[in-house]
């Protein structure tokens, strides 16, 4: 399980998920809710791409449940 963060970019107006770990991983909503849906099928196809063609996969890094609250 990956970290996922959202923040609202007044730019976009709207919803950017990232997926820290997961370079290059993100996804816009206009809600949060669409953002995290949208960059769990992000995610998805990262992980899908990255070992199609051989890239090492990171392990996600354990993180309190606080700490990725916060």
């Amino acid at each position: 399980m990956y970290a996922i963060e959202i923040f609202y970019s007044e730019e976009d107006e709207g919803f950017i998920a990232v997926v820290p770990e997961l370079p290059g991983c993100s996804a816009f909503g206009e809600t949060e809710e669409r953002a995290l849906q949208e960059v769990k099928i992000a995610m998805k196809l990262w992980l899908e791409t990255a070992k199609e063609i051989g890239r090492s996969i990171p392990v996600p890094q354990k993180r309190s449940l606080i700490a990725s609250l916060a």
